[in-house]
């Protein structure tokens, strides 16, 4: 009678009339933890230091009714989801629906039947039961829907570096890009945050899934013969634009993953920054020679950090740029090749920038 897995339930016995409140607690005592009280005042003083699993609460009582009582209970979300029954002399349909209307789940008639006393309680008590193992039931599942989740987006992030990797490799003139401005951006974006830099946009975007993302930015790099990619000398015109086509080849390759994947953030992400990042501010850059703010803010991003790091970086064709040469040419590319409102930020972080550059050099040694 007590309940599930053996759990002696607690109750609170709520009736001004001693003799009821006696039997009730004589009835009960045997299956359920019982606390008697003889009025409502004497319920909520209880309730501070006991939390039951069901109240029986008399209708009928002075200076405060059991209707001004559970409305109490119900306004109180320590107690808004202890149930309820109402115990009455009156055996009339009005009573009973002004009691379930403010929340009671049963009433009993004055003076108990035991027997029915009983069922009653075990039949809520086991209601309770069910909620309760509901509730561990769902608490366990979405903690193993947290953790498998976890354990997938660990794999897709390995799977996502490994790709960058493979193209960083192919272009052995780059060592240690993909860290490198991945480092970068994550400085430049805490400005944006910080100093409310298109903070309108930016507050619509998962920063993580971002910084992510932004590691695909050169993946149509693979498509490009190794002739021309590890060719150690400069360019030709028409090898540049052989570069150039890795562009629309990345572009095309985050598309073939949105058939089949709906992390569509993410992918959002990838496809503006892998698109957009050789665009120009004035409409000169490539592939679609678009202009200011049509250039998704994802690619005027990543065209400061890939030119930061790319003029840093040392080439078989030339020495690397130091920090201050980088940070002059980059400053006079704005409003050109370069949002000003970013290279405006880009000034407030190129000692991080220059640290940044500086660590990854002595890790190199």
């Amino acid at each position: 009678m007590s309940g599930m897995n053996n759990t002696r339930y607690t109750i609170i016995l709520v009736d001004d009339n001693v003799s009821n409140l006696t039997q009730g607690k004589n009835i009960l005592q045997t299956f359920y933890k019982v606390y008697p009280a003889p009025s409502a005042a004497k319920l909520f003083r209880t309730l501070e230091n006991v939390t039951p699993d069901l109240i029986l609460l008399d209708i009928r009582m002075p200076e405060m009714d059991g209707y001004e009582a559970i409305k109490i209970l119900k306004a109180d979300p320590r107690y808004a989801d202890i149930p309820v029954i109402f115990l009455t002399a009156m055996d009339n349909e009005d009573s009973a629906v002004q009691g379930f209307d403010l929340g009671a789940v049963d009433y009993i008639i004055k003076p108990f039947s035991s027997s029915l006393l009983l069922r009653r309680i075990a039949k809520e008590l086991l209601i309770v039961q069910q909620k309760r193992d509901l509730r561990s039931y769902a608490t366990h599942l979405e903690n193993t829907v947290r953790e498998k989740t976890a354990a997938i987006l660990n794999l897709q992030n390995a799977v996502r570096a490994t790709v960058a990797e493979v193209v960083e490799l192919r272009d052995n003139s780059t060592g240690g890009h993909i860290t490198r401005t991945r480092r970068y951006m994550k400085t430049f974006m805490e400005e944006l945050v910080r100093g409310g830099v298109y903070g309108d946009e930016i507050k619509e975007w998962n920063v993580d899934l971002f910084l992510q993302s932004a590691q695909l930015y050169d993946i149509g790099k693979i498509t490009i013969t190794d002739l021309i990619l590890k060719k150690p000398a400069k360019l030709t015109p028409d090898e540049f634009e052989i570069v150039k086509t890795h562009v629309s080849a990345g572009v095309e390759a985050v598309e073939r993953i949105m058939i089949h994947e709906t992390e569509n953030a993410f992918l959002r992400h990838a496809l503006f920054v892998t698109g957009t990042h050789h665009e120009k501010w004035d409409g000169t850059g490539y592939p679609m020679g678009l202009k200011g703010k049509d250039i998704p803010l994802e690619g005027r991003l990543m065209a400061i950090v890939d030119v930061y790091d790319a003029l840093v970086s040392e080439r078989p064709y030339r020495k690397a740029f130091n920090h201050e040469e980088a940070c002059e040419i980059i400053e006079k590319g704005s409003g050109t090749h370069f949002d000003p409102a970013l290279t405006d930020t880009f000034r407030n972080v190129k000692d991080e920038f220059e640290k940044a550059t500086l660590e990854f050099r002595q890790t190199q040694k």
